[in-house]
């Protein structure tokens, strides 16, 4: 059986830039999932998938950029003291079932 993870809300805190964030996401292929590839600044979502592109994405088939504060993040690692925990499915069991011998 495979424990749940135990995941707290971690605020968004604002970088020193003064422009907009955004959190970049590519798919590189269309049968490839979307993934975050990383962040940057910019003053409108324009200049963000400019520069998105020009960092991240040259040969990508879609580009997202996402302002960070429409982003609600959440992790199992520590990075912010002031985390909430996340109240999950306490008795939603899981189970990892063992594939090896097919």
């Amino acid at each position: 059986m495979i424990e749940k993870a135990h995941r707290a809300m971690i605020w968004n805190y604002p970088r020193d830039a003064s422009e907009q964030e955004w959190e970049v996401f590519i798919r590189e292929g269309r049968d490839e999932p979307l993934r975050h590839v990383g962040s940057i600044t910019a003053p409108d979502n324009e200049m963000a998938h400019e520069q998105a592109s020009r960092l991240f994405a040259r040969y990508a088939t879609d580009v997202w950029v996402c302002p960070v504060d429409a982003i609600a993040r959440y992790s199992t690692h520590d990075l912010d003291r002031n985390a909430k925990p996340v109240n999950s499915d306490a008795d939603e069991s899981r189970t990892h079932e063992d594939l090896s011998d097919i």
